[in-house]
């Protein structure tokens, strides 16, 4: 199973830094670019195939990142700075890097935002293992809501689902979770989607997997959430 790591944002909330550094690859924790530590859990997961799709600075990933050796992984880059749109948003950049993360078929692949923080969390290979067996298009880890996010996105049912509906109690997409290429299948590539209208459809046809993440969460959205980080 292969993963995406998107990062094609500009990180607008974060200037002046990103002015000249991607959100990613700011350093957090001992001086270690954010992305990293999303490469190093995969690669302990025994991921080997790891695309990055990139738009703002996209020549720093690959300058700072190398090809994977180091990280004992391919790293793969879906570079989308010359497309005539900029940067694709989630669904059209993965639709993009749809021949990267896919040979053939209704494949399954990681999806990681490269601006959350998420050191306990561990791409566990069990769990990508029971979603290939179950008819899900998507299986989502969400969290507890944060104070600048206070109403969530989705709810949990008793089977495991996620739920739209405002009546259930709503948590927080960590920006982590699996897919299955037939998501994004009706994309042009090159076209820019967001994904929050293909998440919505899924859950209307019960093909939404929800979980409950366990451990530490942080959206790197601010300087002063960066700051944290680094302290």
């Amino acid at each position: 199973m292969r993963a995406i790591i998107l990062a094609a944002g500009r990180g607008e909330r974060m200037r002046p830094l990103t002015d000249i550094t991607p959100k990613p690859l700011l350093c957090v924790r001992g001086g270690k670019p954010l992305i990293e530590f999303h490469i190093e859990a995969l690669a302990a997961a025994g991921v080997q195939d790891i695309i990055v799709n990139t738009a703002w600075l996209s020549e720093q990933f690959p300058a700072t990142l190398g090809d994977g050796t180091r990280f004992g992984v391919r790293l793969h880059f879906s570079d989308e700075s010359a497309e005539p749109v900029g940067a694709l948003e989630t669904a059209g950049g993965i639709a993009r890097a749809l021949p990267l993360l896919c040979a053939e078929g209704d494949e399954a692949f990681w999806v990681v935002a490269g601006d959350v923080f998420l050191p306990d969390f561990h791409f566990p290979p069990k769990a990508a293992e029971q979603f290939l067996q179950r008819d899900l298009d998507a299986l989502l880890w969400l969290t507890h809501n944060s104070p600048h996010h206070p109403n969530g996105d989705f709810g949990i049912s008793a089977e495991g689902l996620g739920l739209s509906d405002t009546a259930s109690q709503r948590y927080t997409w960590a920006s982590v979770g699996l897919f299955r290429s037939r998501m994004f299948k009706t994309i042009q590539p090159g076209a820019k989607a967001a994904l929050r209208p293909y998440l919505e459809d899924a859950i209307r046809h019960h093909k939404l997997g929800a979980e409950l993440l366990s451990g530490r969460w942080v959206d790197v959205g601010t300087v002063e959430r960066l700051n944290n980080l680094q302290s």
